[in-house]
């Protein structure tokens, strides 16, 4: 089945280039550092035998591995630590947290060769998957090489195992090539189980991401902006927001508006390649228009400003009344619901919550977050909401108190690795 896989991984990579080629119109930087993709790159040569290698997809991986990755620069100081995510914006995220501290270059495609070459370059001494990235060729060349291989934070949701179960022999096979699962919960514990995997290798370490630190700087940037927009003027924002949200999103907004003219929605798009096409929507729409890039803050006049900014979402989640976390109304997964808890704000979620489907159960259980039963309740939530500041105070602190008593994932993890290091 392996050399199946590997031989149409061949057999698709002139359509693996074509959109390399064609995601690069709309994002440079798929066109300056595609040679990384198999397995070429600049920089120590080779590094340091011994690194330590975190692989981390995207931004919200990037963001989950941020204490972890942390916590091994503290505890492994001479260690060269080498980061490898998949897209632009995770690599962009890396950037902006570690600056030159780690390494960081895109994970190879797995083909052979490209991760042959990447391996040589890196010479790991253990190697750390954050979530679920299963890749049969990269994980038989860690074992191949004797690296200790981890997956740490591990989730896998119900639609992800139905998706293996065809492929269920190969991926037996790769995961029997991991050392060590540390899996977010008993369910996804569960769910490894069913995969093949020994339930002697697989822990549950708790959700990295309640060990995130809350920038120091969060709240006292969303009081200046509150200030700059008025302390009274009702505020809600709509985050890491999909294609098929941004329409529902405007159209509860002006629902809103009806009742509370002064209302103000700021909504971040999920991906920057999207930004111009919300921004080009919300003033089709009629509505007084703003953005981050062109405006910095929005004025008395705006009803909506579009945050066309990465890595800013923490402020304006501190700076607004309610929070509604995207990627739930379409079948997406959901995103984050613990930035806006850690900031003491209500969340609002849509039906489709399945990449933190236990973290947002425990959040809606404990009275900090609300289900949507649909899209049109969307703006009758908000509405009530932004009209009720004593419920939403109280559905704050419930959220901020599922952020703090869930912490502890990375110190469980650490000691993890501290074993598999010593072996």
């Amino acid at each position: 089945m392996r050399y199946l896989y590997t031989l149409a991984m061949y057999l698709v990579t002139p359509l693996i280039v074509l959109r390399l080629l064609a995601r690069g119109v709309r994002y440079r930087d798929y066109h300056r550092r595609w040679r990384e993709r198999f397995g070429f790159y600049q920089g120590p040569l080779p590094l340091v035998r011994g690194s330590l290698w975190v692989h981390a997809v995207s931004v919200g991986e990037v963001n989950a591995a941020e204490p972890l990755i942390k916590a091994l620069r503290e505890a492994y100081p001479n260690a060269p630590l080498v980061v490898t995510t998949v897209t632009p914006t995770g690599s962009e995220r890396v950037r902006q947290l570690f600056g030159d501290s780690v390494f960081h270059v895109y994970l190879p495609y797995d083909l052979p060769f490209a991760v042959s070459r990447f391996m040589k370059r890196v010479r790991p001494q253990l190697a750390i998957i954050v979530e679920t990235e299963i890749w049969p060729n990269l994980y038989f060349a860690c074992k191949r090489r004797g690296i200790p291989l981890m997956i740490v934070n591990a989730r896998l949701s119900e639609r992800s195992l139905r998706g293996y179960r065809p492929l269920q022999g190969m991926v037996r096979s790769a995961l029997g090539c991991v050392r060590q699962i540390a899996a977010q919960s008993r369910t996804d514990a569960a769910r490894y189980r069913l995969l093949g995997v020994d339930p002697a290798r697989i822990v549950v370490s708790g959700n990295l991401k309640f060990d995130m630190p809350v920038p120091y700087d969060a709240v006292p940037a969303g009081e200046e902006l509150r200030k700059q927009w008025g302390h009274l003027r009702p505020v809600w924002i709509a985050g890491s927001t999909h294609e098929g949200e941004e329409l529902p999103v405007l159209e509860a907004h002006l629902q809103v508006l009806k009742r509370l003219p002064d209302a103000l929605l700021l909504i971040a798009p999920r991906h920057p390649e999207r930004f111009k096409m919300v921004e080009s929507s919300v003033r089709s729409l009629g509505f007084s228009a703003a953005t981050r890039s062109a405006d910095r803050v929005p004025s008395a006049a705006h009803q909506v400003f579009v945050i066309d900014a990465m890595g800013e979402l923490m402020q304006f989640y501190a700076a607004a009344d309610l929070a509604f976390v995207g990627g739930s109304l379409v079948p997406i997964g959901g995103h984050n619901v613990l930035e806006p808890a850690a900031l003491s704000k209500p969340v609002l979620v849509g039906p489709h919550t399945f990449n933190f489907e236990e973290i947002t159960l425990t959040l809606i259980r404990e009275g900090g977050g609300v289900r949507l039963a649909g899209v049109e309740d969307l703006g009758n939530d908000v509405l009530r909401l932004l009209r009720d500041k004593p419920q939403r105070e109280a559905m704050g602190a419930r959220a901020r108190f599922v952020f703090d008593s869930e912490r502890g994932a990375v110190q469980r993890v650490m000691s993890l690795i501290d074993k598999q290091l010593q072996e």
